[in-house]
């Protein structure tokens, strides 16, 4: 039987029952203090805001400006996935590696100066948008393949050349379809920088939409309230793709359940 005390002990396991109603607990006593404090002043009260959400929501205008965004965030993810695993695929070959340390090192390059040379290199505000978030997006799938790569036990490699497969065979087994779930869990966690990423690229070009264009909009006018109920939907949005990559990783690699309770 746990108790209050638990909550507060480093290390403690608590049940997910518990988990859960810690967190609606402090959602909720969060919510309150805000609608408390706020709605006198610039920020919005939580009602406000919700209220907000729903006006917006509730219209056809919206919902064409969130499956702009949507779209583009999930082509940009295709793409930026699969140059991430050809890279980080190649950096087993030693003729590649540099190529994938340097591409590791672009995360520190901001977007704000290569805009120009986008621009150049493109010949639409689509191909800008895309053309910078796949940039953006790609150093992070790197970094993250590369340390599930570099964390590989080395006795794996040896029991391959102890079955007699070629180096090949053995990038095949081990990398390839042996990490694919880890690919998956990649992708999860990578998502969060796409979507947050997605309202910055529509900003550099309007004439499409998008959520990113109706925050601007939004912050022109100073119409905070609606600022605040569009950075909830993305918000929303986000966890919800969270939740749905998680259980896809765990709907196609089941054994990944087991590899969690250890």
């Amino acid at each position: 039987m746990q108790t209050v005390k638990d909550f507060f002990q480093p290390f403690k396991i608590i049940s997910k029952r518990n988990l859960f109603i810690l967190l609606v607990a402090q959602f909720v006593i969060a919510i309150v203090a805000l609608q408390l404090s706020g709605g006198s002043g610039l920020i919005p009260s939580p009602l406000k805001i919700g209220e907000t959400v729903i006006s917006i929501v509730s219209t056809a205008n919206f919902w064409d400006e969130f499956m702009a965004s949507l779209m583009l965030t999930i082509k940009g993810m295709a793409i930026s996935l699969v140059i991430a695993l050809l890279v980080s695929y190649a950096y087993v070959i030693p003729f590649f590696r540099p190529l994938a340390k340097f591409v590791i090192k672009c995360r520190y390059l901001t977007l704000t100066g290569l805009i120009f040379l986008f621009t150049l290199l493109t010949s639409n505000g689509s191909q800008l948008k895309l053309g910078l978030l796949v940039f953006g997006i790609v150093p992070f799938f790197v970094t993250s393949l590369l340390s599930i790569i570099d964390g590989i036990d080395k006795q794996e490699f040896e029991l391959c050349k102890t079955l007699g497969m070629s180096n090949w065979r053995a990038l095949w087994e081990i990398i390839i379809i042996g990490r694919l779930d880890m690919v998956v869990e990649v992708v999860r966690q990578n998502f969060a920088i796409a979507w947050m990423m997605i309202t910055m690229v529509e900003g550099l070009s309007m004439s499409e939409g998008g959520l990113g264009t109706m925050l601007i909009k939004s912050n022109k006018y100073i119409d905070l309230s609606t600022v605040f109920a569009i950075l909830v939907i993305i918000f929303l949005v986000g966890v919800l793709f969270d939740y749905v990559l998680g259980v896809l990783r765990f709907w196609l690699f089941p054994y990944t359940k087991i590899q969690m309770r250890k």
